[in-house]
């Protein structure tokens, strides 16, 4: 057989961030493909209704309303799980501003979010991962949510980028240390994507039309897009893949 299967079953999936868009939509196709589900968010409804779905797919779900800017709250929920398999550090937020404007309140939230938060996931969740006696025969995977602009630069997005670079640099130094236990880092680096975080800036029309002359392709992307490029980095399917980004970017990247 040349064709590697998607099959998750009796995997367990963390994905942080769960409750909303992309996180959502990762946590509900990983269910589909087998997986059984860890869903961290903000929101206790969010979760509610997420859970459902997966349990429809008859996977198992636990969740947890977690702010994951709070250390040792975030540890013992990780701590306290049996076992995780894949881990979608999909958890992150944006505050566009001109660099000469930022505000150091919302710098200093984004960094927290998204580098501080996502690299203490990240290690709790890869020292959990090691711990198990067949993880160099099951393997691992650990996928980082980035971006385009982890790649290229972007207005107002000065924080963004930098954030998003560093998870591009922390997903490459990952792969190296943890090939030895046989669990893969990789990162997604998605174009615009409608989604609630999204949304908002979409709705600018003179912003609308510049972004979609940046892509090839001439349209946003489709959670569901990035979601199965979730699940096929989490599969067999990838087991020889470590270290790099999968860009979903319509080919803005590629100019």
């Amino acid at each position: 057989m040349f064709l590697k299967k998607y099959n998750l079953k009796n995997k367990t999936a963390l994905v942080t961030g769960a409750g909303k868009g992309l996180g959502r939509a990762c946590a509900i196709a990983l269910s589909e493909g087998g997986s059984n589900l860890i869903i961290i968010s903000r929101t206790r409804k969010d979760l509610s209704e997420v859970s459902k779905i997966i349990k429809k797919n008859k996977s198992k779900c636990k969740s947890y309303v977690c702010d994951l800017t709070n250390y040792s709250e975030i540890k013992k929920i990780i701590n306290e799980q049996p076992r995780i398999d894949i881990l979608v550090n999909n958890a992150g937020n944006n505050i566009p501003e001109h660099f000469t404007k930022v505000k150091t309140k919302n710098m200093e939230h984004l960094v927290n979010i998204n580098t501080i938060a996502a690299f203490n996931v990240a290690q709790l969740c890869a020292l959990k991962m090691i711990k198990l006696k067949t993880r160099k025969k099951v393997g691992g995977s650990i996928i980082n949510m980035s971006s385009q602009m982890g790649h290229v630069g972007g207005p107002i997005r000065s924080v963004y980028n930098m954030n998003k670079f560093g998870i591009e640099g922390l997903t490459k130094g990952m792969a190296i240390d943890l090939a030895k236990y046989n669990i893969r880092v990789n990162s997604i680096a998605p174009t615009f994507v409608v989604t609630p975080m999204t949304r908002k800036f979409l709705k600018n029309k003179k912003f609308r039309k510049e972004t979609l002359n940046n892509i090839p392709l001439g349209r946003f992307a489709e959670m569901s897009e990035i979601s199965s490029a979730v699940v096929f980095l989490a599969s067999d399917a990838a087991s020889m893949i470590t270290g790099t980004s999968l860009l979903v970017d319509g080919g803005w990247t590629a100019k």
